[in-house]
C-alpha cells in the first residue's frame, strides 16, 4: 500500500500520540501530541519524502512533504500553513505557527522532542 510504511530499511514505533520512524539510521519523523520533526538525514531523495508521506497518512499526522524546483516544503493540513526545510531538519507544532516565530521555536522543540522521543 502505497499510504502505508513498508519494512524496508524502516523501522517504527509508536502511534498516532506519539513515535517515530527510522529509515537507515536516520529517525525521519518523530512526533509527539504537540511537535513533529522531519530530518532528512542529509537524504533529500524520492524515498525519504515518500516515507516521510506514508508516515503522515499513517499515523495520521497532518502534514505531506512535497518538492518544487528542488526546494522541499511542508503541507500543514490542520492550518493550512506551508513551512519550507532549511537545512536536513525541521520541527514544527501540529497545528502550525506563524514563520517569523520559527527559528526561536525550533530549537526549543528539537531539544523538547529529544528528551520526549520513545
Amino acid at each position: 500500500m502505497h499510504n502505508q510504511l513498508s519494512t524496508y530499511r524502516t523501522a517504527w514505533t509508536g502511534n498516532n500520540d506519539a513515535g517515530r520512524v527510522i529509515y537507515h539510521s536516520t529517525a525521519i519523523v518523530v512526533w509527539d501530541a504537540d511537535m513533529i520533526r522531519l530530518d532528512t538525514g542529509g537524504r533529500f531523495s524520492v524515498t525519504t519524502k515518500r516515507k516521510m508521506n506514508q508516515a503522515s497518512h499513517q499515523f495520521n499526522l497532518g502534514f505531506g512533504v512535497r518538492q518544487r524546483n528542488g526546494v522541499w516544503f511542508i503541507d500543514l493540513d490542520e492550518c493550512g500553513e506551508v513551512l519550507k526545510f532549511s537545512g536536513d531538519a525541521v520541527t514544527f507544532n501540529r497545528r502550525g505557527f506563524t514563520s517569523d516565530l520559527w527559528k526561536k521555536v525550533d530549537a526549543d522543540m528539537t531539544a523538547a522532542l529529544d528528551r520526549r522521543a520513545v
